[in-house]
C-alpha cells in the first residue's frame, strides 16, 4: 500500500513540476514542501484541500484510503 508522501510525490512527479512550483500553489517554500513531502513534517490540511483542488484528485486518493483518484467526483456526478 502506498503512503501519502509516495501519492504527494507522484502527483508531482506525472505533472512534470518541480517542489517549488507546488510550494509556490500552497504559498510555502521549497524546503517546507520537500519536508512534506519526505514526512519529515505534517502538511497542514488547508495544504492538503489546496492540494486535492490543484490536482483535481480526492483526498481519499491522495490519502492512499481509495486507489482511484477521480472516484468521489466520480460518485457525485451519478
Amino acid at each position: 500500500m502506498r503512503t501519502f508522501t509516495e501519492y504527494l510525490r507522484g502527483l508531482r512527479e506525472d505533472n512534470d513540476l518541480t517542489q517549488q512550483q507546488i510550494a509556490d500553489v500552497l504559498g510555502t517554500s521549497q524546503t517546507m514542501y520537500a519536508r512534506y513531502e519526505r514526512g519529515a513534517n505534517e502538511m497542514p490540511i488547508h495544504h492538503l484541500v489546496t492540494l486535492c483542488k490543484f490536482y483535481n484528485v480526492s483526498a481519499d486518493y491522495l490519502l492512499g484510503t481509495t486507489p482511484n483518484p477521480k472516484r468521489k467526483q466520480k460518485a457525485a456526478e451519478k
